[in-house]
């Protein structure tokens, strides 16, 4: 049976992934974008970054090591 502290790091490295996979799709995306659409993409991207900008700063306030936890 998974414990609360497996299925959370799961949770997290789940989610990690997925934000990942979203800029690596965004970056891809900009590249064929018109220029027209480098906005919102940029836009988009910034937020991805941002949010594991904030993250990783929670991670390392509460004594987790980012790297660890895919950050």
């Amino acid at each position: 049976m998974t414990t609360y502290s497996q299925q959370l790091e799961e949770f997290i490295q789940d989610v990690l992934i997925t934000v990942h996979a979203n800029i690596r799709d965004l970056e891809e995306k900009r590249t064929f974008a018109d220029p027209e659409e480098h906005d919102y993409i940029d836009g988009r991207l910034f937020s991805y970054v941002e949010m594991l900008a904030i993250l990783r700063t929670s991670a390392r306030d509460t004594g987790l090591d980012p790297k660890k936890i895919g950050l």
